[in-house]
Protein backbone atom coordinates (compact mmCIF):
# COMPACT_ATOMS: atom_id res chain seq x y z
CA UNK A 1 0.00 0.00 0.00
CA UNK A 2 3.07 2.26 0.98
CA UNK A 3 3.71 2.03 -2.24
CA UNK A 4 0.57 2.48 -4.17
CA UNK A 5 0.62 6.02 -2.30
CA UNK A 6 4.84 6.91 -3.37
CA UNK A 7 3.54 6.23 -6.96
CA UNK A 8 0.06 8.41 -6.42
CA UNK A 9 2.32 11.06 -4.62
CA UNK A 10 5.05 10.73 -7.47
CA UNK A 11 1.83 11.10 -10.11
CA UNK A 12 0.47 14.18 -8.60
CA UNK A 13 3.79 16.19 -8.07
CA UNK A 14 4.36 15.09 -12.29
CA UNK A 15 0.82 16.04 -13.08
CA UNK A 16 1.74 19.78 -11.27
CA UNK A 17 4.49 20.41 -12.85
CA UNK A 18 3.33 19.22 -16.28
CA UNK A 19 0.16 21.50 -15.44
CA UNK A 20 2.83 24.52 -14.45
CA UNK A 21 5.39 23.98 -17.29
CA UNK A 22 4.51 21.43 -19.79
CA UNK A 23 3.22 24.44 -22.47
CA UNK A 24 6.90 26.38 -21.69
CA UNK A 25 8.49 22.14 -22.47
CA UNK A 26 6.64 21.42 -25.70
CA UNK A 27 7.53 24.69 -26.88
CA UNK A 28 10.65 24.73 -26.18
CA UNK A 29 11.51 21.17 -27.93
CA UNK A 30 9.24 22.68 -31.01
CA UNK A 31 11.87 25.05 -31.68
CA UNK A 32 14.66 23.00 -30.75
CA UNK A 33 13.32 20.40 -33.65
CA UNK A 34 12.58 23.45 -36.14
CA UNK A 35 16.51 25.06 -35.61
CA UNK A 36 17.32 21.12 -36.45
CA UNK A 37 15.37 21.02 -39.26
CA UNK A 38 16.21 24.61 -40.42
CA UNK A 39 20.03 23.87 -40.33
CA UNK A 40 19.55 20.46 -41.97
CA UNK A 41 17.48 22.07 -44.86
CA UNK A 42 20.05 25.06 -45.47
CA UNK A 43 23.23 22.38 -45.11
CA UNK A 44 21.12 20.85 -48.10
CA UNK A 45 20.35 23.72 -49.95
CA UNK A 46 23.94 24.96 -50.11
CA UNK A 47 25.17 21.61 -51.07
CA UNK A 48 22.78 22.13 -54.02
CA UNK A 49 23.84 25.35 -54.72
CA UNK A 50 27.47 24.15 -55.06
CA UNK A 51 26.20 21.06 -57.39
CA UNK A 52 25.03 23.06 -59.48
CA UNK A 53 27.66 26.27 -59.51
CA UNK A 54 30.33 23.76 -60.28
CA UNK A 55 28.15 22.44 -63.61
CA UNK A 56 28.36 25.71 -64.38
CA UNK A 57 31.53 26.50 -63.97
CA UNK A 58 32.80 23.56 -65.71
CA UNK A 59 30.81 24.78 -68.58
CA UNK A 60 32.44 28.49 -68.31
CA UNK A 61 35.63 26.87 -67.61
CA UNK A 62 35.22 25.06 -71.54
CA UNK A 63 34.39 28.34 -73.15
CA UNK A 64 37.34 30.31 -71.99
CA UNK A 65 39.67 27.13 -72.98
CA UNK A 66 37.76 27.42 -76.08
CA UNK A 67 37.87 31.31 -76.29
CA UNK A 68 34.38 31.10 -77.10
CA UNK A 69 33.46 34.59 -75.76
CA UNK A 70 29.87 34.29 -76.46
CA UNK A 71 29.74 31.06 -74.37
CA UNK A 72 31.34 32.62 -71.86
CA UNK A 73 29.48 35.49 -71.61
CA UNK A 74 26.41 33.24 -71.37
CA UNK A 75 27.59 30.93 -69.13
CA UNK A 76 29.00 33.32 -66.47
CA UNK A 77 25.64 35.33 -66.21
CA UNK A 78 23.81 32.95 -65.11
CA UNK A 79 26.72 31.59 -62.13
CA UNK A 80 27.26 35.63 -60.65
CA UNK A 81 23.31 35.96 -60.65
CA UNK A 82 22.36 32.40 -58.94
CA UNK A 83 25.16 31.62 -57.12
CA UNK A 84 27.37 34.95 -56.14
CA UNK A 85 27.28 33.12 -52.43
CA UNK A 86 29.39 30.08 -53.48
CA UNK A 87 33.32 30.02 -54.32
CA UNK A 88 32.48 29.60 -57.92
CA UNK A 89 30.92 32.99 -58.74
CA UNK A 90 34.74 34.87 -58.11
CA UNK A 91 36.69 31.99 -59.42
CA UNK A 92 34.17 32.29 -62.83
CA UNK A 93 34.28 35.99 -62.52
CA UNK A 94 38.94 35.71 -62.79
CA UNK A 95 38.80 33.34 -66.00
CA UNK A 96 35.98 35.26 -67.38
CA UNK A 97 37.77 38.39 -66.87
CA UNK A 98 41.02 36.70 -68.51
CA UNK A 99 38.65 35.43 -71.21
CA UNK A 100 37.54 38.96 -72.42
CA UNK A 101 40.82 40.37 -71.69
CA UNK A 102 42.67 38.09 -74.34
CA UNK A 103 39.96 38.61 -76.81
CA UNK A 104 40.80 42.45 -76.03
CA UNK A 105 37.98 43.62 -74.79
CA UNK A 106 39.40 45.52 -71.69
CA UNK A 107 35.36 46.97 -71.00
CA UNK A 108 34.03 43.43 -70.53
CA UNK A 109 36.77 42.58 -68.61
CA UNK A 110 36.44 45.32 -66.31
CA UNK A 111 33.20 44.23 -65.63
CA UNK A 112 33.48 40.55 -63.70
CA UNK A 113 36.53 41.63 -62.05
CA UNK A 114 34.62 44.72 -60.36
CA UNK A 115 31.96 42.07 -59.33
CA UNK A 116 34.76 39.48 -57.73
CA UNK A 117 36.15 43.15 -55.58
CA UNK A 118 32.76 43.80 -54.41
CA UNK A 119 31.23 40.39 -54.03
CA UNK A 120 33.98 37.72 -53.34
CA UNK A 121 33.47 35.35 -50.72
CA UNK A 122 36.96 34.28 -50.68
CA UNK A 123 39.47 37.31 -49.52
CA UNK A 124 41.95 36.22 -51.72
CA UNK A 125 39.85 36.21 -54.73
CA UNK A 126 39.04 39.72 -53.91
CA UNK A 127 42.53 40.69 -53.61
CA UNK A 128 43.70 38.43 -57.08
CA UNK A 129 40.38 40.87 -58.38
CA UNK A 130 41.98 43.93 -57.49
CA UNK A 131 45.28 43.57 -59.05
CA UNK A 132 44.59 42.12 -61.96
CA UNK A 133 41.87 45.05 -62.48
CA UNK A 134 44.65 47.70 -61.57
CA UNK A 135 46.38 45.89 -64.47
CA UNK A 136 43.78 47.18 -66.68
CA UNK A 137 43.41 50.19 -65.55
CA UNK A 138 47.48 51.01 -66.40
CA UNK A 139 46.67 49.96 -70.15
CA UNK A 140 43.44 52.53 -69.78
CA UNK A 141 45.92 54.87 -68.44
CA UNK A 142 43.26 55.38 -65.84
CA UNK A 143 46.62 55.68 -63.46
CA UNK A 144 44.80 57.16 -60.51
CA UNK A 145 41.97 54.89 -59.90
CA UNK A 146 44.61 51.99 -60.40
CA UNK A 147 46.47 53.15 -57.04
CA UNK A 148 43.36 53.80 -55.46
CA UNK A 149 42.28 50.17 -56.31
CA UNK A 150 45.36 48.94 -54.52
CA UNK A 151 44.96 50.72 -51.43
CA UNK A 152 44.27 48.25 -49.16
CA UNK A 153 45.72 47.45 -45.79
CA UNK A 154 46.57 44.24 -45.99
CA UNK A 155 47.29 42.74 -49.55
CA UNK A 156 48.58 39.26 -47.97
CA UNK A 157 50.28 36.86 -50.08
CA UNK A 158 49.42 39.18 -52.77
CA UNK A 159 51.75 42.45 -51.16
CA UNK A 160 54.69 42.01 -52.95
CA UNK A 161 52.92 41.89 -56.59
CA UNK A 162 51.11 44.64 -55.82
CA UNK A 163 53.56 46.82 -54.91
CA UNK A 164 55.07 46.01 -58.18
CA UNK A 165 51.88 46.86 -59.64
CA UNK A 166 51.58 50.04 -57.95
CA UNK A 167 55.37 50.57 -59.04
CA UNK A 168 54.31 50.46 -62.74
CA UNK A 169 51.24 53.09 -62.20
CA UNK A 170 53.49 55.53 -60.63
CA UNK A 171 56.38 54.99 -63.26
CA UNK A 172 53.79 55.33 -66.23
CA UNK A 173 53.16 58.99 -63.63
CA UNK A 174 56.45 59.44 -64.19
CA UNK A 175 56.72 59.33 -60.40
CA UNK A 176 60.18 57.61 -60.64
CA UNK A 177 61.14 57.87 -57.71
CA UNK A 178 58.40 56.42 -55.59
CA UNK A 179 58.14 53.82 -58.51
CA UNK A 180 61.63 52.68 -57.56
CA UNK A 181 60.55 52.20 -53.54
CA UNK A 182 57.93 50.64 -54.90
CA UNK A 183 59.79 48.26 -56.36
CA UNK A 184 62.29 48.05 -53.95
CA UNK A 185 59.67 47.02 -51.32
CA UNK A 186 57.97 44.12 -54.44
CA UNK A 187 61.20 42.83 -54.03
CA UNK A 188 61.33 42.60 -50.39
CA UNK A 189 57.78 40.80 -50.49
CA UNK A 190 58.91 38.16 -53.16
CA UNK A 191 59.76 35.36 -52.21
CA UNK A 192 63.06 34.22 -53.54
CA UNK A 193 61.87 32.00 -55.95
CA UNK A 194 58.87 34.40 -57.22
CA UNK A 195 58.79 34.17 -61.10
CA UNK A 196 57.89 37.93 -61.03
CA UNK A 197 61.47 38.42 -58.89
CA UNK A 198 63.35 39.08 -61.98
CA UNK A 199 60.99 41.08 -63.89
CA UNK A 200 60.93 43.33 -60.84
CA UNK A 201 64.66 43.74 -60.99
CA UNK A 202 64.73 44.59 -64.22
CA UNK A 203 62.73 47.44 -63.85
CA UNK A 204 64.80 48.45 -60.94
CA UNK A 205 68.24 48.22 -62.46
CA UNK A 206 66.46 50.20 -65.26
CA UNK A 207 65.68 53.02 -62.87
CA UNK A 208 68.94 52.57 -61.13
CA UNK A 209 68.10 51.51 -57.72
CA UNK A 210 70.35 48.64 -57.08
Amino acid sequence: MAYDLQEQDQLDAFKAFWNKWGNLLLALVTVVLLAIAGWRGWGWWQQKQSVEASVLYDQLRDAVEKKDVAKVKQTSGPLFEKYSGTVYGSMGALIAARAYHDAGDLKAAKAPLQWAVDNAKDPEHRLLARLRLAGILLDEKAYDDGLKLLAVGDAGAFSGAFADRRGDLLLAQGKRDEAREAYKVALERLERGAALRPLVQMKLDALGGA
